[in-house]
């Protein structure tokens, strides 16, 4: 499983602001996504605002303007599942770039809960339901929370 090994985060977010954007495919996939990160952002003290935007390629894009504007942590959610043509490996690999690159260029914390899988009982393991063995929202949240931290004490 993708989850062995994670560390457990706690972070102290009062005074940051987490920007969860969301994609809107697979409802209930992304309904737990989101639940998570919000969860996540309340238990460190964090400010929120959740953007849902179409799909996984529109991250990108929203992403780039908040960081733009100053957002101190960005956590993008979405789903992307495989299907039978090539589209899943060039969405996958859009998203990815395009997030790394915000990150990098604006040196803001963008977490990454955009899940790749290759069928949607594994998204739904990773969604932070009820049955879910993971909480990809939560840590993606809390993965944007810890780096703002370390990026204001650097």
């Amino acid at each position: 499983m993708s989850g062995a090994g994670a560390p457990e985060i706690a972070v102290d977010g009062s005074g940051l602001t987490v920007e969860i954007v969301a994609s809107s495919w697979h409802t209930e996939v992304m309904d737990g996504l989101v639940a998570g990160a919000v969860r996540a952002a309340e238990a460190a003290g964090a400010g929120y605002r959740v953007t849902r935007v179409a799909g996984a390629v529109e991250l990108t894009v929203v992403a780039e303007a908040l960081a733009r504007r100053g957002a101190d942590a960005i956590a993008c959610l979405g789903v992307v599942i495989q299907g039978e043509t090539p589209h899943f490996e060039y969405v996958c690999q859009s998203v990815t770039q395009g997030l790394t690159d915000v990150a990098r260029e604006h040196a803001v914390p963008v977490g990454f809960g955009v899940l790749t899988v290759d069928a949607l009982d594994q998204a739904l393991n990773r969604a932070g339901l009820p049955d879910s063995d993971e909480d990809k929202g939560a840590e993606s949240v809390q993965a944007a929370l810890q780096t703002a931290v370390t990026l204001r004490s650097l």
